[in-house]
């Protein structure tokens, strides 16, 4: 919610909505999606409306573009809307690190977070992301200082990509998962690196990648 000043109701839903459809859908609303949203009686309404929040500095508008909005922040720059995860940590794509996520068990707002596409949480819900300490990942285009996007889950598939929890190590590591039998093989994506393999009991799957954020 974008708050300066006591706006009147209708203004105030009007920007809410604006706020959270271009959060949950990565691009502005109509005057359309706006006047079906928020009940008006017709888009010259929404339009007046709109050209007041654009007076005050709340958003930028070109009326003559269908999706022509640009939310703005107190000093007048354009608002980023993109979700945001938490980055929990670091994860080892090299030989396990003793954890995986921030030391001492910080409460969520320490956590830093870091921007991903509408399209993930729309997809799969809830998410976190961890940034990756090493290079037996590099053939997959994760190298060391890059994000992986998790979804969190106890559940793979061979061939996903996951966070594996070695349960008698204490140690996580990022690799591809392969059940073969009653033991695990975790693949890294490295030519010059061998696998890991461990007892199906001793690990425990703790998310799956489902986006990267190179380090340029």
């Amino acid at each position: 919610m974008l708050l300066r000043k006591k706006l009147p109701p209708r203004r105030q839903r009007i920007l809410d909505f604006i706020h959270l459809f271009m959060q949950e859908n990565g691009i502005p609303p109509t005057v359309r999606d706006i006047q079906h949203a928020c009940d008006i009686s017709s888009t010259s309404v929404v339009d007046y409306n709109l050209k007041l929040l654009n007076r005050d500095g709340y958003l930028n508008r070109r009326a003559d573009v269908a999706r022509g909005i640009e939310l703005l922040d107190e000093g007048g720059q354009p608002v980023s809307t993109a979700p945001r995860v938490q980055l929990v940590g670091t994860i080892a794509a090299g030989e396990p690190l003793p954890v995986f996520s921030a030391e001492g068990g910080a409460a969520s707002a320490e956590f830093d977070t870091i921007e991903v596409a509408p399209e993930l949480p729309r997809r799969y819900g809830k998410l976190f992301a961890l940034r990756v300490k090493g290079t037996s990942m590099m053939d997959a285009l994760i190298d060391d200082g890059d994000v992986v996007v998790l979804m969190p889950t106890q559940r793979a598939d061979n061939g996903d990509m996951v966070v594996a929890w070695l349960k008698n190590e204490e140690e996580a590591t990022l690799k591809k998962y392969y059940l073969e039998g009653d033991r695990v093989r975790l693949q890294p994506a490295n030519s010059q690196m061998g696998p890991i393999y461990c007892a199906a009991d001793n690990l425990e799957v703790r998310g799956r990648v489902v986006s990267v954020i190179r380090k340029f």
